[in-house]
């Protein structure tokens, strides 16, 4: 069951009539700035629409895009870690999101090609933010992987990501950090 809920501040507001058209579109296109920008903009849709989960799902494919850091829309929408942290912490408890740390947990543990060091270390960095802001989450015991630290994470953006991604995804774990969000009633 979903809910309607208060659009996400660090998310563009979407297009009138936007629907799942808005990323299939890019099955056989190049997943470039504009395909990054069509995940946030359905992410929010989704959100607002109550679906969490699969608003998340949203922008786990923006991280996924193919950028190279000049591109326009990055001024503008920044990669999605604030939105990310945002959407997590603000989570009705009656709304469906599923448990985003074991997700990103997983998910960064089995990621593939294209850019897969890439991919592995902002899921990595998702993770990290779920557990800043939600810290009652838990990993899956069963899933036997080693967590990475925040300083290795930050490395590893800095190393595969693209230029001031690792003092943005900072700039948020901190900010997530220090306001001790907490997810809504």
């Amino acid at each position: 069951m979903s809910r309607p809920l208060p659009p996400c501040p660090h998310l563009p507001t979407p297009r009138p009539g936007l629907d799942w058209r808005a990323l299939h579109r890019f099955r056989e296109e190049e997943r470039g700035a504009e395909f990054y920008f069509a995940c946030l903009e359905y992410g929010q849709v989704q959100w607002t629409r109550g679906l969490a989960a699969r608003a998340l799902l949203c922008l786990d494919r923006a991280l996924g895009a193919d950028l190279r850091g000049d591109e326009a829309v990055l001024r503008d929408w920044p990669l999605p870690y604030a939105a990310m942290a945002w959407c997590i912490a603000q989570c009705p408890t009656d709304v469906f999101i599923g448990n985003p740390r074991v997700h990103f947990q997983h998910y960064a543990d089995r990621m593939n090609e294209p850019r897969k060091d890439q991919r592995r270390w902002r899921a990595w960095a998702c993770w990290a933010l779920t557990r800043a802001v939600r810290p009652e989450l838990p990993g899956d015991p069963r899933h036997q992987v080693v967590e990475p630290t925040v300083d290795e994470i930050d490395r590893q953006l800095r190393a595969y990501g693209l230029p001031g991604e690792a003092d943005g995804w900072r700039r948020v774990l901190e900010a997530a950090n220090c306001a001790g969000l907490q997810p809504l009633g």
